[in-house]
């Protein structure tokens, strides 16, 4: 099952933030995101394996988030609202305590209009992988400093920063969190396996 995306008519207003808001309120069967263009995509549910990856990998970026209480961690119900309007929500987000300073604490009940400045995000068994590379891109546009597309299908891992060409790497490769997420490293395929 593929993600369905709900065109706006022109004519119609585009739903504002309080009405996705509501309207996601009112749907919690669905996860909703919402493009710059103000289209509604609705993601069919992952199955358990991509869940079961999800947790360990949001598991590994909040321990080190609770050592270095840098900043806050969000798993794949967290909707950031993005500067292009977007309204996204990553497998796993972090952002920095810098960026959060000017969020008001009302917002962060809501889709809070930060971006995070980092961003991993796992291909399921319905996802499309260009329209996953796609995001990645829009993520970057959007502000995210470091990004990591995660593909189990392949055993590999996408690492995208501003204005670089993406990079691929194995599972077996430690990854490093840069000067994002500074002295996080993780090796993927000893997170992965049971």
């Amino acid at each position: 099952m593929q993600s369905i995306t709900l065109t706006i008519p022109p004519n119609l207003n585009v739903f504002s933030d309080d009405e996705l808001y509501a309207f996601c309120l009112a749907n919690p069967e669905l996860r909703i995101e919402r493009d710059e263009t103000g289209h509604i995509i609705i993601m069919p549910p992952t199955g358990l394996e991509s869940s079961f990856t999800n947790g360990e990998l949001f598991g590994e970026v909040r321990n080190w988030n609770r050592q270095t209480k840098a900043g806050r961690t969000s798993e794949s119900n967290g909707g950031y609202t993005l500067p292009d309007k977007s309204m996204r929500a990553p497998d796993v987000g972090w952002v920095s305590k810098e960026r959060l300073m000017g969020v008001l604490p009302e917002e962060l009940k809501k889709f809070a209009h930060v971006c995070p400045d980092f961003v991993i995000e796992v291909r399921s068994e319905s996802d499309n992988l260009s329209e996953l590379q796609a995001k990645m891109q829009k993520w970057l546009q959007n502000g995210v400093r470091l990004g990591w597309l995660v593909d189990p299908q392949v055993k590999t891992t996408t690492i995208y920063r501003p204005g670089q060409d993406p990079l691929i790497k194995p599972f077996t490769e430690t990854l490093s969190g840069e000067d994002v997420l500074i002295g996080f490293t993780m090796n993927v395929a000893e997170v992965l396996t049971y």
